[in-house]
């Protein structure tokens, strides 16, 4: 078995322990992500090897890292978005389905630039740009809520979903 394949194999799980550790090693985990909007209006996606659904772009805030730099970070790993002017912040949400301490920021991202779409790798098995009322099956509660609070101006929650 090539490394690779280790690699491949193992990482589902090794997140899962580093989630758990997580849980007892911080007080709050934070997250960020992004409702990246392209000039049509459709909604950038991505869906991951390690969880089921289709997601906004995003993770987990670094140690010593600002949430502007963790969006950053995220985008060009995830959909090799790099953005061109500021993110707008459109909230903070408590993601108590995941853990009762875990917070999510939400950005908006209108200016940046795409040279193209990631190819499928190890955590990112598929993403693009999916037009608001078409949205892929399987794309999960919270972030359809957060694209409706966006393009539609429903109230925006406290909760993730």
């Amino acid at each position: 078995m090539t490394l690779q394949n280790l690699r491949l194999r193992f990482e589902p799980v090794l997140r899962r322990v580093f989630h758990f550790y997580a849980r007892f090693a911080r007080g709050m985990t934070l997250g960020v992500r992004a409702v990246v909007l392209d000039g049509d209006g459709r909604v950038f996606l991505v869906k991951h090897s390690y969880v089921a659904g289709w997601h906004l772009p995003g993770g987990g805030v670094e140690t010593g890292e600002t949430f502007v730099e963790s969006l950053r970070r995220e985008l060009v790993e995830e959909g090799r978005i790099e953005m061109t002017g500021e993110p707008q912040l459109h909230g903070l949400f408590f993601n108590r389905r995941v853990s009762r301490r875990d917070h999510v920021a939400v950005y908006v991202v209108r200016a940046f630039r795409q040279d193209r779409l990631p190819e499928p790798n190890h955590e990112i098995v598929a993403c693009g740009f999916f037009d608001a009322a078409t949205l892929p099956e399987g794309t999960t509660r919270g972030t359809r809520a957060r694209i409706a609070e966006v393009l539609d101006g429903q109230p925006p929650t406290q909760d993730w979903y």
